[in-house]
């Protein structure tokens, strides 16, 4: 079975840092494109960064830029996205996305809440 499955999300005070995870399961991370999107609360959902299957460079949205570091670990076959000075538009949802090489397939995972607030 294919999917993504993302963990880490939580409440956190301005100021503060999370890690989340992104783990895939049948598919090879190596054939993809992966990224992180996210919805905040009444929004649309909103490109945060990627990561191309055949490079290392990462693009990142630019209210990001600078705090958000995403990463990637082919032996776990997941993705990371270390957030650091968060602030409360940072709350969202953030979601997982994959991309498959050619085809096109896009597979989503199920998401996980970040809530930053005092």
């Amino acid at each position: 079975q294919v999917q993504l499955v993302e963990s880490g999300g939580g409440y956190v005070q301005p100021g503060g840092s999370l890690k989340l995870s992104c783990v895939a399961s049948g598919l090879d991370l190596s054939n993809y494109r992966m990224s992180w999107f996210r919805q905040p609360p009444g929004k649309e959902r909103e490109l945060v960064a990627f990561i191309r299957s055949s490079s290392t460079a990462r693009t990142y949205a630019d209210s990001v830029k600078g705090r958000f570091t995403l990463s990637r670990d082919f032996g776990k076959n997941a993705i990371f996205l270390q957030m650091n000075s968060l602030t409360p538009g940072d709350t969202a949802v953030y979601y997982c996305n994959a991309v498959e090489n050619g085809s096109g397939m896009e597979i989503w995972g199920t998401g996980t809440l970040v809530t930053v607030s005092w």
